[in-house]
């Protein structure tokens, strides 16, 4: 195991009906709090009207910023910093999914600083500060309740790009599985994806830890098991339970203390979702198994052969690579099972510009740490997306 540092300082309540807690932790910052939600399913649901009245109790002022879009917009981070600055927010609240409460990350730090926040995700400076942050989950997918990390895109300059700092890690969140409920089969699908990218991203590692690895394989097993489960049954309370937790603990550090980051899926769907504005779940349902597939070599068959027996039960052979390609096959069977998208023509991306995109993804003269690509590789791997 290689050196590490580990820190996590976000506070989980995790259960039914946890979300009841809200305004009693809310008060504890302040009585001033600026609510960041997404398109209005909160409200169709009841759960906005919920949370309202549960800040109204503890004599809380509630502003608002409704409208947060799936792949968020700057222009959101920069209008919730103008909100905080003009009616001197205590916190901001994040309640929703991963694009919401990445937002509410940028809106806090936006409101502290006197630039254009956008200034953070072209890491140009580093935020010195933010106002503290809480969230309300309603969809397992990004981990963004107990990370750093904000995803946020420009679509002016096409670009999609990840940030966070020591002081955007929610100060608490709350995890109850029933407020997924009424999350949609193919948002529930794009979950399913993102989760099991995140930890691939840790799992196909150069350092190969035997205790990450475990951790790693108890996470996707559990999510390929319990996502059709959820899928089939939305109003499952276990499999709800499982899939949210399971998106927690794959980005909160947990399962990343000892092995690199692998990056070629997340940097490389982020620059189709700021060309194309497509579902991130999708994107990288697209990517997986495409890059699985073309950097399968005799370097690192051994990792697929475990992948395919721990993760998904292909029987034991002698032929490892056999059994490895068996693995990858698994993972395209699954994401078929569960509707989700395999080609760039599932999303009505026909025709791209790949060399636009390959150079927008490869900044430098490779990506990724498992297997580094270059832009002949990422383009190899976009035409078979095709």
């Amino acid at each position: 195991m290689k050196k590490f540092y580990f820190h996590n300082s976000t506070k989980i309540y995790f259960g039914e009906d946890e979300v009841n807690r809200v305004g009693k932790l809310s008060k504890e910052f302040g009585s001033k709090v600026l609510l960041v939600y997404g398109k209005g399913s909160i409200k169709r649901t009841g759960l906005y009207d919920r949370i309202i009245k549960l800040l109204e109790v503890e004599d809380i002022k509630v502003f608002e910023l409704g409208g947060i879009d799936p792949n968020p917009r700057i222009e959101s981070i920069r209008e919730g910093g103008d909100l905080c600055k003009k009616h001197n927010i205590d916190l901001v609240l994040g309640v929703g999914g991963g694009s919401v409460i990445d937002a509410a990350k940028g809106i806090a730090s936006a409101a502290l600083y006197d630039g254009d926040p956008w200034d953070f995700y072209s890491h140009k400076v580093e935020s010195k500060g933010a106002l503290p942050i809480a969230s309300v989950l309603t969809l397992a997918a990004t981990g963004s309740e107990m990370n750093p990390w904000s995803v946020v895109t420009n679509f002016k300059t096409k670009d999609k790009n990840g940030w966070g700092s020591a002081y955007t890690y929610p100060k608490f969140s709350i995890l109850d599985p029933t407020l997924t409920y009424s999350v949609s089969y193919h948002q529930t699908g794009c979950g399913i994806v993102d989760i099991l990218t995140h930890v691939y991203e840790f799992y196909f590692s150069k350092e190969d830890s035997y205790l990450n690895n475990r951790m790693c394989e108890a996470i996707m097993k559990t999510v390929i098991h319990y996502g059709p489960i959820a899928l089939k049954d939305p109003n499952n309370y276990e499999a709800r339970a499982n899939l949210m937790f399971s998106s927690t603990l794959a980005l909160n550090g947990s399962v990343g203390f000892s092995n690199s980051w692998e990056g070629f899926n997340h940097t490389t769907e982020h620059v189709l979702s700021a060309f194309y504005d497509i579902a991130h779940g999708d994107g990288l349902s697209i990517l997986g198994p495409h890059w699985m597939k073309h950097i399968l070599d005799e370097n690192n068959v051994e990792k697929f052969y475990e992948f395919a027996v721990n993760v998904w039960g292909i029987e034991p052979d002698e032929d490892h690579a056999y059994v490895a390609s068996k693995g990858i096959s698994a993972v395209f069977d699954f994401y078929r099972s569960i509707e989700m998208p395999l080609r760039l023509k599932d999303v009505d991306i026909i025709d791209p510009d790949l060399d636009e995109i390959v150079n927008k993804a490869v900044s430098g003269e490779t990506i990724g740490s498992f297997v580094k690509l270059t832009k002949e590789d990422v383009k190899h791997i976009l035409m078979f997306s095709l």
